[in-house]
């Protein structure tokens, strides 16, 4: 097999492992068709879920069982990145068409509003979009965010150049298993990120400035991971309680960058969903 029909043996293999009665969404928009993993009720108020660079939407299996229970839940494969989304008409090049692209998604899925939930890199999107379309966003969960609040860390940019510059499964393997090193980091998405290193070397994702989170008006929860390679948890918090004096954040000790969000999802899910369960108690 090649190495993008591994990927998508992988894909389909995580994909299995979301609850019964998820279902499959294709939206096209004037930058292509997005694939969308949807669960729970179709009536619910919904949460976006924005993955991090190369973890594809089937990532957030072990959360979906919880966070359906009271949202519907839609995840997204981030257009541009590995994934079933397909890149097509206008060309995402900027945090402009980022933002143009989200918007158009959500109007096909025809979304007025939700709540938006980001780990990594799609943390940097989730809150540049709370802060581009704050009339659609009820609450903004971020896990782990990188380019927030802080730069990464000089040594973890070191780590990441040989899967950056010259990407292979096992350099991206070898990589992974270091950043997730102690933790409980599920190993069928470790050999699926492995493989979008290989498979989609050409990917480029949109990166941009740094948002001014203290522009932001919506609820906010930041979980930080205590031993996260890619910045100081510490340093991040103290940003962002500064940033914004009302957001909640909690930094989980156990956890590292990459093994969020499969490793200790019971803990996740608990914040996550005692955060979003506020909204409905108002």
């Amino acid at each position: 097999m090649s190495s993008s029909q591994d990927f998508f043996t992988a894909y389909d293999a995580l994909l299995a492992r979301w609850p019964a009665g998820t279902t499959e969404i294709d939206v096209p928009t004037p930058y292509g068709t997005t694939r969308v993993h949807a669960y729970g009720p179709a009536d619910a108020t919904p949460v976006l879920l924005l993955h991090g660079g190369g973890s594809t939407g089937a990532v957030w299996f072990a959360n979906a069982p919880a966070l359906g229970t009271q949202h519907r839940v839609l995840a997204v494969d981030i257009l541009g990145d590995a994934g079933r989304s397909v890149p097509g008409g206008r060309p995402l090049r900027t945090t402009t068409d980022l933002m143009a692209w989200l918007d158009a998604l959500l109007d096909g899925l025809s979304v007025s509003r939700t709540h938006v939930l980001g780990h990594s890199y799609g943390g940097w999107i989730a809150l540049t979009y709370a802060l581009h379309a704050a009339q659609r966003v009820d609450r903004l969960v971020l896990l782990d965010p990188t380019q927030c609040f802080a730069n990464y860390r000089l040594g973890f940019l070191l780590r990441s150049l040989p899967i950056l510059l010259r990407p292979t499964e096992a350099r991206a393997r070898a990589f992974l298993d270091r950043e997730t090193a102690g933790t409980d980091t599920d190993p069928d998405w470790k050999q699926l990120y492995a493989l979008a290193a290989s498979g989609f070397s050409n990917r480029k994702l949109v990166v941009g400035r740094r948002p001014d989170p203290a522009a932001l008006s919506v609820p906010l929860l930041v979980l930080l991971a205590g031993r996260s390679g890619v910045h100081d948890a510490a340093h991040v918090a103290a940003r962002a309680r500064k940033a914004v004096p009302g957001a909640r954040i909690e930094i989980l000790a156990e956890l590292t960058h990459f093994a969020m969000p499969t490793a200790e999802p019971a803990q996740t899910n608990h914040w996550i969903t005692d955060f979003l369960a506020d909204d409905q108690e108002k």
